[in-house]
């Protein structure tokens, strides 16, 4: 299962007005440390199916949303739950991590 991808366009639909959690990777295709969490990503998106929503966002693609929260170097990871931000990692970070930041949204 591939991870979706999101732009300014479809943002509050799929992030802010989701009902459940939604993980977003804040990326660019030509980002180094990006490439080298999208395994990660992907893997959380499969383990998270049903539960919790995994999304990424090109920085590049979708400069409104990234401006909108603040995100000045990628990766830049967020949770989101209700529409609100619960959780920021920048850089790459373990995969433990971050599934934890998803479980404790899902709580």
């Amino acid at each position: 299962m591939g991870v979706a991808e999101i732009n300014d366009d479809s943002f509050e639909s799929e992030v802010l007005q989701s009902s459940e959690p939604v993980l977003v990777d804040f990326w660019a295709p030509w980002c180094g440390p990006c490439r080298q969490i999208a395994p990660v990503v992907e893997q959380l998106a499969g383990e998270n199916d049903g539960s919790a929503k995994v999304v990424k966002l090109n920085v590049d693609d979708a400069p409104m949303s990234a401006q909108n929260y603040g995100v000045s170097s990628i990766p830049t990871i967020m949770v989101f739950k209700g529409g609100e931000v619960v959780d920021r990692f920048v850089g790459v970070q373990p995969k433990t991590r971050l599934q934890e930041a998803i479980d404790a949204a899902k709580a």
